[in-house]
């Protein structure tokens, strides 16, 4: 959408009043032209999770985006103007093809498009330090992020910030990183680690940029989030929150992620979310004299902002969400491109096909049927039990003999599965981050406190809990459960079970209980895959949720909220 337009119209008037003639002042001298405002494009995405390539429709890619972002680098420069290109961060974790290489060919991608840097996101920590210190000795541009902290000491792990000439404007872009990170990554890797409050690190590191730095704008890229009027729920405080925790002016422009929602809101001066489609007009968030910018997730979009900096005063002259190759479907069921189709880019092609190619066959491979779509879409497996969390979960606790339930946290689940084949491909995407699976044995009463904890977990984040062989009934407000029985038979306060949890889980990733558990050293997706090459056709009525978890004293009926 293209908004403050007559802020941009007043400047072409001005300049063509200036252009017919100098005006003189009452002493007949030449009154100086005005001088010309300075031109400047922020260009965005985030939450790339591993879409390098373009899926099986010929949406996203890196190829197409890079055509995109070199069309409109073109016209900027044409204009007078130059582009930073800056991401949101969670270059990790999603599609197999690039699980499998550790998203090298994601960052080799992002050279090609000339990002100038990255926040980091919670997902780069899906692997070991080592992994991520690879995936930075690829990147030609910086990882950024000032609230990360070597546990027990005040020495930073990524630059906090870096200085950019823009067009002549020096922007200084620092970056911040969700303090969740702590608790939703594996804790193998971020041992050692402290995730620091990032208002706290922003408003030090503004005073320190002022004083060693002669820059004219401070921009942020974040992994936060953005949540409406800063109301973030259960996680922790995003890019609103970090706005206006500052003062007015600090912060210029937050280029964000996490979230993985367009931030496009309301005309009507709300704060909340318009309805925004791919291709509709989208009006940026504005808190405490910062614009806010997210791009949803994935490269589906490339967020556009260009600005005027003119005498200290920066002003947003336009703002688009610009769709890379997204379809939509007419009434007839035929698919067409929402806007112009991109052509993908043929070099980037050729460099990242490659990448595409290697273990195409394995992963292709059918393991299974399904007569029904296996329900992990994001939006559904995080706020009710579903089909595919209680399948994932089933399929664990058949992985361990004698287990007689099983937790599994929704948010290790990424997609969904639709009817039809199964591949081995379709598991990875659903579970990507290798956690393998550990059993525990605890007491009757055990089970009941640790139940009380995460049986409870809030609805609509990855901590809540998609559960097979549990008949119970929850109560929200009392944050405790009543079991009625364990595996088909009544339950036994002075029993003793044995149950299956993730290894990210059973360490404390999503504010679980951190337990001592056996590793049985089985990944998740093979465990999945064989479970599901074991059954063969699989049966989505078999594993429908039939009310044998009932939620009471809760906004909505299936969670806690």
């Amino acid at each position: 959408m293209k908004i403050f337009k007559k802020t941009l119209l007043a400047s072409l008037v001005t300049s063509v009043v200036l252009l017919s003639g100098c005006p003189m002042n009452s002493d007949k001298k030449p009154v100086p032209p005005a001088p010309d405002p300075t031109l400047f494009t922020v260009l965005h995405t985030n939450d790339n999770h591993g879409r390098f390539w373009s899926n099986r429709d010929g949406e996203l890619g890196m190829a197409a985006r890079k055509t995109l972002i070199d069309q409109i680098t073109s016209e900027v420069e044409a204009n007078g103007g130059e582009v930073l290109l800056l991401s949101g961060g969670d270059i990790n974790t999603g599609v197999p093809e690039s699980d499998l290489q550790d998203a090298v060919p994601d960052f080799v991608g992002m050279n090609l498009l000339g990002y100038d840097a990255m926040a980091v996101g919670n997902h780069e920590f899906d692997n070991s330090m080592e992994v991520l210190e690879m995936q930075q000795g690829i990147a030609l541009f910086p990882f950024l992020s000032a609230n990360i902290y070597k546990e027990g000491t005040d020495e930073r792990v990524f630059s906090p910030y870096t200085v950019f000439d823009v067009n002549g404007v020096q922007i200084a872009v620092l970056g911040l990183t969700t303090e969740d990170t702590g608790k939703l990554a594996n804790p193998e890797y971020v041992g050692g680690l402290d995730f620091r409050d990032p208002k706290v690190e922003a408003d030090m590191v503004i005073d320190q940029i002022h004083a060693t730095e002669t820059v004219d704008l401070v921009f942020a890229v974040t992994h936060m989030g953005h949540y409406a009027n800063g109301v973030s729920g259960s996680n922790a405080p995003g890019d609103v929150a970090l706005a206006e925790s500052l003062d007015a002016g600090d912060l210029d422009m937050i280029v964000g992620g996490h979230s993985q929602n367009p931030v496009c809101v309301a005309a009507d001066g709300s704060g909340e979310y318009a309805d925004f489609s791919p291709g509709d007009d989208c009006m940026p968030d504005q808190k405490n004299g910062t614009y806010i910018v997210q791009a949803h997730e994935w490269g589906k979009y490339v967020g556009r902002a260009d600005f005027s900096y003119l005498e200290g005063e920066l002003t947003l002259v336009n703002y688009q969400l610009i769709p890379v190759n997204l379809k939509d479907e007419d009434a007839d069921g035929n698919e067409f491109f929402i806007g112009d189709e991109i052509i993908p880019d043929p070099l980037t092609l050729s460099v990242l096909a490659p990448y595409q190619a290697q273990g195409g066959e394995e992963l292709d491979v059918v393991l299974a049927t399904t007569d029904g779509k296996l329900e992990g879409d994001r939006g559904v497996v995080r706020s009710q039990q579903t089909n595919m969390g209680r399948l994932i979960a089933e399929a664990q606790r058949q992985s361990i003999p004698g287990a007689g339930f099983a937790i599994m946290n929704s948010g290790g689940v990424r997609d969904s599965i639709q009817a039809g084949e199964v591949t081995y491909r379709d598991v990875l995407t659903v579970q990507p981050f290798a956690n393998t699976i550990g059993s525990v044995s605890m007491s009757g009463a055990e089970v009941v406190t640790y139940l009380n904890s995460v049986a409870t977990k809030t609805a609509g984040s990855g901590a809540y809990a998609q559960i097979s062989g549990v008949e119970m009934t929850v109560d929200c407000e009392a944050l405790s459960v009543d079991i009625m029985s364990i595996d088909g038979q009544p339950f036994d306060v002075d029993g003793q079970y044995v149950f299956t949890v993730p290894s990210f889980s059973a360490s404390g990733g999503d504010d679980y209980p951190i337990l001592e558990f056996i590793d049985s050293g089985f990944v998740d997706a093979q465990v999945l895959a064989d479970y599901m090459t074991s059954i063969g056709d699989i049966k989505v009525a078999d594993f429908e949720p039939a009310g044998e978890i009932m939620y009471m004293n809760s906004a909505i009926s299936t969670g806690c909220q």
